[in-house]
């Protein structure tokens, strides 16, 4: 056995440490063994007695077959330290509901925030979608999948409005403090006791469709879905949709309506309110598209039909419809039509609004409001204008995809942040200068151009500040200016891409990048 591979079977299965450190102290310094590349790498797993959920599929299986697919010392350590984060770190309690002994409830925390957010948590899954398969044990990962799904469901129905919750009261984990939405003033009203944030984002309704697909199309378990709430949350939520539809904030008489949402928080930064005393900017109702107050960054959007967003929830009420049908009920049958149908319309107005005209190309727009205005732009939280492809909306060479991608990969996107760090999509949550190597991973994944995909290879792993995980945003031009070390859903979506990678550009990987 060689020394690299002596070394690597001593991290993963290492003597437990006496006791448990704060990863969120953990992951801000370096820890040995160092990578040996140029970037001299840290090692960033915790003991394994200190992970928070095991996977032997992952560590006895995936990281063996990619350390030999990516000889490059530098870029597999970032995977071996990416890739389970998640699962290393996240899954803060698992366990079941105590009115229903048989309900998997998972706790799944973004990282350094205690609080489980429904986009967050879908996609922190979703990255471990090509290791799911069918499993009723209570220890396997599609256990995990299913606690997810039944927790999410379970904040849904109480507050679909909401995106960020609080530890299940089985957990015995005591509520998160929450300093920022302390004052805020919400309608529809919440209880902060089950609710962490509640800024509502399209994309937050639109994950729980997209776990709930992804589940079942990698298990066929249909049992699962005739469970517990699942039907009942799918009816609410599009119960919700429905009132959606016919929102505006002016009536047929011109008054301004009472709306279905509204939010204002005391803050020195514009984005974290809606303007108009919480009414947001105006926007005009039956165009075929749905508002969303806040941006999958949790920022006030500008005009409030987010067509990423949109973009997300058609592909995945087309998903889910599927899952509807197969539980032989004929009210579900009626519902599944409806999301079809439902889909259909969004994606009808996508194309009459959603698709602007600049510099004589067509292009999506990010925002727009129904009366002709828009927004050119994009940001870095998924779903994105660049990540259209990748949350199944269309396929990567549509024409006006590609011109909208050229736009947003260019100084016209003004967040689009060049640096000799890493050049890449950010936006205004950390501001400008700062990118996000998230955009750098959705680059890579839509992108079938091969030095592309090396540049932005390259770019990442000069972004860590040899710290070894994948941060929320860095200084373009300075890599030890940096937020959040410790972001699971950047880390495990890193992983993704190299296994995605190893499938479909091998040869990408087998380069070194010393």
């Amino acid at each position: 056995m060689s020394a690299m591979m002596l070394t690597f079977v001593a991290l993963l299965f290492g003597i437990a440490t006496a006791q448990c450190p704060d990863y969120l102290d953990y992951s801000t310094v370096k820890h040995y063994p160092y990578s040996g590349g140029s970037h001299n790498i840290s090692y960033q797993r915790p003991d394994p007695a200190c992970r928070t959920f095991n996977l032997s599929l992952l560590n006895d299986v995936v990281i063996f077959d990619v350390m030999r697919a990516v000889p490059d010392l530098d870029l597999f350590r970032l995977f071996i330290n990416a890739y389970p984060n998640t699962l290393d770190t996240a899954v803060r309690w698992k366990g079941y509901a105590t009115d229903s002994p048989d309900e998997e409830l998972t706790f799944l925390v973004t990282g350094d925030i205690d609080a489980m957010w429904l986009r967050d948590s879908s996609n922190q899954m979703h990255s471990y979608l090509p290791l799911l398969t069918a499993n009723s044990s209570a220890d396997s990962l599609a256990s995990l999948f299913r606690g997810v799904i039944n927790l999410q469901a379970r904040y849904l129905l109480t507050s679909p409005y909401c995106n960020a919750f609080q530890p299940p009261i089985e957990s015995g984990i005591a509520p998160a403090n929450n300093p920022s939405a302390s004052q805020d003033v919400v309608f529809p009203t919440y209880d902060n006791t089950s609710v962490f944030e509640c800024k509502y984002e399209l994309d937050s309704l639109a994950a729980f469709l997209q776990i709930s697909a992804d589940y079942y199309n990698a298990t066929g378990d249909i049992n699962f879905f005739a469970k517990h709430h699942w039907i009942e949350t799918i009816n609410h939520v599009y119960q919700v949709f429905d009132s959606l539809y016919f929102a505006s904030t002016y009536d047929t008489d011109g008054q301004v309506k009472q709306p279905d949402y509204s939010f204002t928080r005391m803050s020195n930064r514009a984005t974290e309110t809606l303007a108009n005393d919480g009414l947001g900017n105006p926007f005009k109702g039956g165009i075929g598209l749905f508002r969303s107050a806040f941006r999958p960054s949790d920022d006030a959007t500008i005009y409030q039909y987010l067509i990423p967003a949109n973009m997300m929830l058609a592909h995945y009420l087309e998903a889910t419809a599927p899952i509807l049908l197969a539980l032989n009920a004929s009210s579900s049958a009626i519902t599944s039509a409806h999301m079809t149908q439902l889909a259909a319309v969004i994606r009808q107005g996508i194309e009459e609004h959603g698709i602007v005209t600049v510099d004589g190309k067509q292009v999506y727009a990010y925002e727009v409001d129904g009366y002709g205005s828009a927004n050119i732009m994009d940001d870095a939280n998924i779903p994105s204008l660049l990540s259209a492809p990748l949350i199944g909306y269309l396929d990567a060479n549509d024409e006006v995809y590609q011109n909208t991608r050229s736009l947003l990969l260019s100084d016209r996107n003004p967040y689009f942040m060049q640096g000799p760090v890493i050049s890449a999509i950010g936006g205004p949550h950390n501001g400008p200068g700062y990118a996000w190597p998230m955009a750098s991973i959705v680059r890579i994944l839509t992108s079938d151009n091969d030095t592309e995909i090396t540049e932005q290879l390259a770019m990442i792993l000069s972004s860590t500040n040899e710290l070894g995980l994948i941060h929320e945003s860095i200084n373009a031009s300075n890599q030890t200016d940096y937020t959040r070390p410790w972001f699971s859903w950047a880390n495990g979506l890193f992983g993704q891409m190299i296994l995605e990678l190893c499938d479909r550009k091998p040869h990408v990987l087998a380069q070194s990048f010393q």
